[in-house]
């Protein structure tokens, strides 16, 4: 009768560390499949690209006071124009979390963005390209504020 119990734990705890692993690996940021032979002069982007790096573009949201709930909601079609701009690795979006109240937490905002991106190059092309300049031009007249942290991400 033990064995049967040891048997049956030890299968519960092999599903548990399956789930949780796949979990973890969901939630980890893409590996870079970037070529990382040295064809630029940028020695610094090279090497990080080396040790798997990636540019994680995030953007905060302040949507103007007033909207419709529709209107909010609707706000979500900008992000969705930007997935087809070359050079995204990855783009996730979503409204703040009414997370426990602290110090440090600032969910005063309405939207996030997370977009990752292999190279300067990449980010850079994201910028400026006509998909999403045309975007902002679209949908800026829902904001009231804007703020852009760009960083590399091991």
């Amino acid at each position: 009768m033990e064995r049967r119990q040891f048997i049956k734990q030890a299968g519960a705890a092999v599903a548990v560390a399956g789930v949780a692993g796949g979990m973890l690996a969901a939630c980890a940021p893409p590996a870079s499949n970037q070529n990382t032979s040295e064809t630029s002069g940028n020695q610094e982007n090279t090497a990080t690209m080396e040790n798997n790096a990636v540019i994680a573009h995030y953007v905060l949201f302040w949507l103007k006071d007033g909207l419709s709930e529709q209107e909010i909601n609707d706000f979500a079609n900008f992000f969705e124009e930007l997935k087809p701009i070359p050079g995204i690795k990855s783009l996730h979006y979503g409204r703040a979390a009414e997370t426990h109240p602290r110090d440090v937490v600032d969910n005063s905002f309405t939207y996030n963005l997370l977009v990752y991106f292999d190279t300067m190059d990449d980010i850079n092309n994201y910028e400026t390209h006509p998909i999403h300049v045309a975007a902002i031009e679209k949908y800026s007249k829902f904001w009231t504020k804007v703020v852009v942290h760009d960083s590399w991400l091991k």
